[in-house]
């Protein structure tokens, strides 16, 4: 976790403010949108359109090679590895959400964008290697283990890069990475598993021991194997955000090389290993378990940076200490949210965490030398509205 070169003064709050702060209020509801400029979303909907296009053009591809029936049935089937990585990722992205459309950039480029990408570039190999002779296990090894990893996990990379500079307000660390990095690779592997699932199905139909037994691979045993990849992409990516994207290119590169090596071995393997099931077993779940291990230490740091930010706006009076232990840690959130169903304002209690949550990573911007994306600017704003909600709050809760 980057820690602070030299102090960066917080103003004390408000007389007033800290009057009221002096006791724990229950928490409030927070309205109102950050604001954001015009530019940036011009900008954001003209990323979003083109991604879209790319995606239609996909989409158009496989209709035509696989047949309207076809896609659509193995977009059914592609739909289940999905659903488990939206809901691994919505763990992951649980303590401080991403925007939604942001989120929906990385779907697209990764479904529509890094897709075509690695199609046009099989294109022109599978044109060299008709040249040379046609295809045979050389340039099959060659397409799955070199290839594949480099093409693909640059592609996908692409897209994470592209969100870092384009939404560097919201790209705070490692988890925010991982987060961007596996909605890219998890729309890329729904669109390939669409072209895997389709071609076996015009190949031997719905319910062949063929097309059960990949769907088992790809959609059940396997659906994070994109998104362990290009996860390293994201982390790497994160860590360079912590310190200025003046380091993303050199961070991009220092993550894409174990993606791709990580790629190249998970593919590279089949070649070689005769029992696939005992291979699984004994060497992808403990990958798989050591990623959720790291996953899980980096979500703990995210918990104790927001703690300690937190607590400094508690040390200067724009909150009180009980509040920090409530908005900062699982069990208190719990609670909050707990008493929030009970008074019918679960949709607010969820705004007051999630926006007390991006004051701490704007603190944490100004404090690491970030302020220049405009973490002031969010920081006067945020305190402005956890100071109104708090008023408010206080105004309305019973006595007693």
């Amino acid at each position: 976790m980057t820690e602070p070169h030299a102090p960066n003064p917080l103003a004390l709050a408000p007389e007033p403010v800290r009057a009221e702060t002096a006791s724990p209020a229950q928490p409030p509801a927070l309205t109102g949108r950050r604001a954001r400029g015009a530019g940036a979303t011009l900008l954001a909907v003209i990323g979003l359109i083109l991604v879209s296009l790319l995606t239609l053009a996909v989409l158009a591809y496989l209709v035509s090679g696989l047949g309207a029936y076809g896609v659509i049935i193995a977009g059914i089937m592609a739909l289940v590895p999905l659903t488990i990585v939206f809901l691994g990722v919505r763990w992951i992205d649980r303590w401080e959400p991403e925007p939604r459309g942001a989120l929906v950039f990385a779907f697209l480029w990764g479904a529509g964008a890094s897709v075509l990408i690695a199609l046009l570039v099989d294109v022109q190999i599978q044109g060299i290697v008709a040249t040379a002779g046609g295809p045979n296990g050389a340039s099959e090894f060659f397409g799955a283990a070199i290839q594949a990893p480099i093409v693909e996990e640059l592609a996908k990379g692409i897209g994470v890069l592209l969100i870092l500079w384009g939404a560097r307000r919201h790209f705070d660390g490692p988890v925010d990475g991982i987060v961007y990095a596996a909605w890219v690779a998890g729309g890329f592997a729904f669109t390939e598993n669409i072209l895997y699932f389709g071609v076996q199905l015009t190949e031997g139909g719905l319910l062949t021991t063929g097309t059960i037994e990949i769907f088992i691979i790809r959609g059940i045993m396997s659906p994070f194997a994109h998104v362990m990849f290009t996860a390293l992409i994201g982390a790497a990516l994160g860590a360079a955000a912590q310190r200025g994207s003046r380091l993303a290119l050199g961070a991009f590169l220092l993550g894409l090389v174990p993606a791709v090596l990580l790629h190249a071995f998970w593919n590279g393997a089949l070649f070689f290993v005769g029992d696939f099931y005992g291979y699984y077993l004994l060497v992808q779940v403990p990958l798989f378990l050591v990623g959720i291990a790291l996953v899980t230490m980096l979500r703990r740091q995210e918990m104790r940076l927001t703690q300690a930010r937190l607590s400094e706006y508690a040390q200067a009076g724009w909150l009180h200490a009980d509040e920090v232990g409530m908005l900062a840690t699982p069990a208190g959130r719990r609670a909050a949210t707990a008493w929030a169903a009970r008074s019918g304002a679960s949709r607010l209690m969820a705004a007051f965490i999630r926006d007390a949550t991006r004051l701490a990573h704007a603190r944490q911007r100004i404090v690491v030398g970030r302020d220049r994306i405009g973490a002031r600017a969010d920081e006067a704003q945020l305190l402005e509205r956890v100071s109104a909600a708090r008023h408010a709050l206080r105004a309305n809760a019973p006595r007693g």
